[in-house]
């Protein structure tokens, strides 16, 4: 055959047999589907489980057997399934980068069992526990107000009062008696509240809180523990809890034993007055005896703007807390023991009205302490105060 001459199809020799038709199949036209590897259960398992695990990488969490988004959901059932067969979570935990199959801790108390319910087991699904359509109930105290026990800052300056109070009870000096009432709360008081010690440190400004009934008055205390903790609960709290748990006072035994009728009446207090003021300053032994029925502290607060203490501060020499004591009587007694020492100045206030403090005395310190003792007890009328023996006598 010549270059020139074409080739048609009658000139291509035809296949002689199935061997050579197969042969010249070059493009693979006839060849037959690869028969697939069996799928088991344990590859079905592997691949159901890495589903899992892709979607914990993903989206950084466990999917939830109970959202509305349904792939989720279905992934989650998944997870749940497994988890409940022991022979599953063993195949499977090497392919479990993320701690999927990892048994959780048991839980330490119920609101650690509730807080990790990461499988939403206690889940509320029929809404039973749903309260959101419910009224809003009314709360007996408003935000804030209901007094926790916290860490004491400075416990530090109230320890060695705790160390003496136990002290005085294991020598018998102080003793334990009923909680007597209400009234027996007031600042420097201590009580022992289910077997723990506390101490009334501060009394606060009275408030007036209005009801549909009557308008209550209450007092904010801050009580110390001596385990260190304090609270800032109020007076008619504190007498609560001190009534339903068998509270107790601790008094001195010398005291006579205080009953419920008794009343605290305030607090006897000396004063040293701080003026720099020449005609002040200069006067040795001079003294405010004065009588409150709240704090000390308080009752002497911006005593540098006040012509009753002098226009200067003041230091607190020593404070007496008193029973069943009126302070007139107390005020008349004080002016008539030490009439003859009395201070003799005038003070101007702020707005230049001009004063006449009366309760300031040169008088030492000692014979202060020994009218206070005589007051206390009834007996300041039968003495005298000699102003040139500098003491106190009996009357003739």
């Amino acid at each position: 055959m010549s270059a020139s001459e074409s080739v048609g199809p009658s000139d291509i020799a035809a296949p002689t047999s199935i061997d050579s038709i197969l042969d010249s199949d070059f493009d693979g036209l006839l060849d037959g589907p690869e028969k697939l590897a069996k799928v088991t259960s344990a590859v079905r398992l592997e691949r159901a489980f890495l589903e899992v695990v892709e979607f914990r990488r993903t989206h950084g969490r466990v999917p939830s057997s109970t959202t509305r988004e349904i792939a989720e959901r279905k992934l989650g059932a998944r997870l749940d399934g497994i988890l409940a067969t022991d022979e599953k979570t063993a195949a499977l935990r090497p392919l479990d980068e993320f701690g999927l199959l990892d048994a959780p801790e048991a839980p330490a108390s119920i609101d650690d069992l509730l807080g990790g319910d990461d499988l939403d087991l206690l889940g509320d699904e029929s809404g039973l526990l749903d309260v959101s359509d419910l009224p809003v109930r009314r709360q007996v105290h408003d935000s804030g107000e209901v007094a926790r026990r916290e860490r004491a800052q400075d416990f530090e300056k109230f320890e060695p009062l705790f160390k003496q109070k136990h002290a005085e009870l294991r020598a018998g000096a102080s003793k334990l008696l009923p909680y007597p009432g209400l009234t027996q709360i007031v600042e420097g008081a201590f009580f022992v509240l289910n077997g723990v010690m506390l101490f009334v440190a501060e009394v606060g400004e009275t408030e007036y809180r209005k009801t549909t009934v009557r308008e209550n008055k209450r007092e904010r205390l801050r009580c110390v523990f001596d385990n260190g903790t304090e609270s800032s609960m109020y007076r008619q709290s504190l007498g609560i809890r001190l009534s339903d748990n068998d509270g107790q006072i601790v008094v001195p035994v010398e005291i006579p034993e205080i009953l419920t009728d008794d009343r605290v009446s305030g607090y006897i207090y000396v004063l040293r007055s701080l003026s720099d003021d020449p005609q002040i300053a200069d006067l040795k032994d001079l003294h405010k005896i004065g009588f409150t029925r709240g704090t000390v502290e308080k009752r002497i607060k911006n005593s540098e703007n006040s012509p009753t203490y002098l226009m200067a501060p003041v230091d607190v020499v020593a404070s007496y807390r008193t029973y069943n004591l009126k302070a007139s009587a107390l005020e008349n007694l004080l002016h008539r023991v030490f009439a003859d020492v009395r201070l003799d100045v005038s003070q101007v206030g702020r707005k230049g009205r001009e004063y006449d403090p009366s309760e300031w005395f040169v008088v030492r310190r000692k014979v202060i302490d020994q009218a206070i003792d005589l007051i206390v007890s009834g007996d300041i009328v039968g003495f005298v105060y000699d102003a040139s023996a500098q003491k106190l006598v009996r009357r003739d």
